[in-house]
């Protein structure tokens, strides 16, 4: 599969959101490519890896999520970008389980998302391997790689905001996340994390 640094794949069963966001991104030197169904965007996506992919969560047919599923978004190496209207909250929690990057809330503004994508494509570049003491405590496998970035984070004193710029997304998102990782790992605060990742001793 080739790797395209500035291709971004815009998935939404509205012709006005793609156009708008085309036009938007193209402006910024992007180049976009842009489907209206699930199933043509997941047969480019095996071709060429995009450097972002922005996804409606409502579209006739199969879901938002049920993309995420099929596109397994959790390993896939480019940023998924949920977008969600204010009454989706609980959908885009679900998405972010289901491996989406962040959620995007419409009514959403142009130049904010055009900078949350660099700032996501940013972060996803600057990944590097975790160190040791982020793999060897109990329960170290059962977390995702985002959520084994998020603990270190959190474990280095970061709060939901400083982590969330960090790694290029809400801090909304990272509640998200916080909650999934204490809930791994039996934790019942942050103090219990820390504990956890560098004692390796679980609580009780």
């Amino acid at each position: 599969m080739s790797e395209e640094s500035n291709l971004i794949y815009i998935v939404d069963d509205d012709p006005s959101v793609r156009d708008a966001l085309s036009v938007v991104f193209e402006m910024e030197d992007f180049r976009v490519e842009t489907f209206d169904n699930g199933d043509s965007f997941l047969m480019a996506a095996a071709r060429k890896e995009p450097a972002c992919v922005i996804l409606d969560v409502h579209m006739p047919g199969r879901s938002g999520i049920d993309i995420l599923k099929s596109l397994n978004a959790e390993e896939y190496p480019a940023p998924v970008f949920i977008i969600s209207g204010q009454g989706d909250i609980p959908m885009a929690v679900n998405a972010i389980k289901q491996g989406a990057f962040d959620f995007i809330e419409k009514p959403f503004d142009a130049d904010t998302v055009v900078q949350r994508v660099r700032d996501a494509v940013d972060a996803m570049a600057r990944r590097g391997d975790l160190g040791d003491k982020m793999r060897n405590f109990p329960g170290a496998e059962t977390l995702t790689p985002r959520e084994r970035e998020v603990l270190e984070q959190i474990t280095g004193g970061a709060s939901n905001k400083e982590a969330g710029r960090t790694l290029g997304i809400s801090p909304r998102t990272i509640e998200v996340h916080r909650a999934r990782i204490m809930e791994k790992l039996g934790a019942r605060n942050a103090a219990d994390l820390v504990r956890i990742v560098l004692t390796g001793e679980r609580s009780d």
